[in-house]
């Protein structure tokens, strides 16, 4: 059984037991999340939603919280002098998936 559920403004395919790593969100470590935005589910009976499928969630406990490698943007205009350099490290948390529940 699988679902696929929007959290952070991207959409994810998930079974009970992934490991996912999505955008922060704001919950304490060894803490149950639930995510209500399932948009379909996939099992005995496929039900799709329209958008959302009614009464589905799916749980799952933070396992951590974290940052990704860092990014490099780089802006420049030749023959102009103009040089910018910047990085980023976007902040994720790391999700264990328990359940699908429908």
């Amino acid at each position: 059984m699988y679902a696929i559920i929007e959290t952070g403004g991207k959409q994810l395919k998930v079974q009970a037991g992934d490991t996912i790593y999505i955008e922060k969100l704001f919950a304490d470590v060894d803490e149950v999340v639930t995510f209500d935005k399932v948009l379909f589910v996939s099992g005995d009976e496929t039900k799709v939603g329209a958008p959302l499928v009614e009464g589905a969630t799916v749980t799952g406990k933070v396992e951590k919280h974290g940052r990704d490698k860092k990014i490099i943007v780089y802006k420049m205009k030749a023959k102009k002098n103009y040089r910018r350099k910047q990085g980023h490290r976007q902040p994720y948390t790391k999700v264990v998936i328990d359940a699908i529940n429908v």
